[in-house]
């Protein structure tokens, strides 16, 4: 079509002449609004993806706070915690679940609409509409940044009270304010020992997959094919294991943080006497100790 139109002479007679698709079946409704509805698909995957992790991360914190909170572990701990912990959210807390989702999916939705629209721009914008975009953008990501973080700690707050979205974002906001000094600490420390674990782990099996591909490995070297791009599988592998491992230490991270805020909550409701004794097992305690103990050391010199 773009062939013979071009050999023609339409081109010379009629200059804005364009070759142009013609629908099949003619230019419905749906034509004129494609671009509205992709946008509307992309918001709903953003806002599905959000939801499913938002239930994860709300199974996993009713899990761990059924742990915690046991007054005679194990005696006193489910049988079947996440089994438990994901009927609960499924039952009770859907609604605060997806609305938590949905406003992470609304800033990440702007965040994808700023990025394109600089993309589309770039050549024709002049350096304030430049400066502009670049300042929304990072500001957007720092909301998401802060909503991500603000959301986890909710969903482990209604996993533990059951109330919702609103109120546990505000009692977990204020919970995190009156513990800031432990709370950097420990996100510092922790995300620090997670991304070591991660990169010990994605080198150990890149390392083995480099010399399995190499044919340095007595055992397997007849079953290794040739290969004439060695580094393509390997760095398959590397990137493999580094995700899988996230997903795992994800868990980990989602662990000390149920722990850590049911911990802050246990120090404000008792006070370790024998009416009010602490939920926390003496040898997590004793390490939370240490560590603010070192805190205090470290902030007065």
């Amino acid at each position: 079509m773009f062939q013979t139109f071009n050999q023609t002479n339409i081109t010379k007679a009629c200059p804005g002449a364009q070759c142009m698709f013609g629908f099949y079946g003619g230019e419905t409704v749906y034509h004129h609004y494609i671009l509205v509805l992709h946008l509307c698909n992309l918001f709903v995957f953003l806002w599905l993806v959000n939801f499913v992790l938002a239930l994860g991360k709300c199974t996993l914190a009713g899990a761990f706070a059924s742990y915690y909170w046991a007054k005679k572990k194990p005696k006193d701990i489910p049988s079947c915690p996440v089994y438990s912990s994901f009927s609960r959210a499924i039952r009770y807390h859907t609604g605060s679940l997806a609305f938590g989702s949905l406003i992470l999916a609304m800033v990440q939705m702007i965040r994808i609409v700023l990025e394109n629209l600089n993309h589309k721009l770039k050549g024709s914008q002049n350096a304030l509409t430049r400066f502009l975009l670049h300042c929304l953008g990072c500001c957007f990501w720092c909301l998401e940044k802060f909503i991500k973080f603000l959301n986890t700690n909710a969903y482990i707050m209604i996993a533990i009270y059951g109330q919702n979205f609103c109120r546990s974002s505000r009692e977990a906001f204020d919970l995190l304010m009156r513990n800031i000094v432990r709370v950097v600490v420990l996100d510092n420390v922790i995300s620090f020992l997670l991304f070591l674990g991660k990169l010990v782990i994605s080198g150990g099996v890149g390392v083995l997959a480099f010399f399995f591909f190499s044919k340095r490995i007595p055992l397997f070297q007849e079953i290794v094919p040739q290969l004439n791009f060695s580094w393509v599988p390997l760095l398959t592998v590397i990137i493999g294991s580094f995700m899988i491992t996230s997903g795992f230490f994800n868990v980990y991270a989602m662990c000390v943080d149920t722990l850590f805020l049911c911990f802050c909550e246990d120090l404000e409701r008792n006070d370790g006497s024998s009416s009010r004794p602490y939920y926390i097992s003496p040898g997590l305690h004793k390490i939370l100790r240490k560590g603010e103990e070192r805190t205090k050391l470290s902030a007065s010199s």
